[in-house]
């Protein structure tokens, strides 16, 4: 079952010039990397953009940002998005 515990991944990142981690489920580092190379970024610059804007804990915004692009249409694997 996606989002299970035991599905939960931790990843480092060198933000701002210090380390840092975030834990997401598999299913949005899947997506995030998906949406990097579409956009010819790495991860890491798209946690540094998400970093900078945020109010809320790096890993919830980053799961919203993954989850706002994917309802945008923003479909790195040319799916078509769900219907609401």
């Amino acid at each position: 079952m996606a989002g299970a515990p035991d599905d939960l991944l931790r990843r480092s990142f060198r933000l701002a010039g210090h380390r840092t981690s975030l834990s997401m489920e598999r299913i949005f580092w899947q997506a995030l990397k998906d949406l990097a190379k579409a956009d010819g970024r790495t991860m890491t610059a798209i946690v540094t953009e998400v970093d900078a804007g945020r109010q809320v804990a790096l890993s919830r915004a980053v799961r919203v940002y993954v989850l706002e692009r994917l309802l945008a249409g923003d479909r790195p694997d040319g799916a078509e998005p769900p219907a609401r």
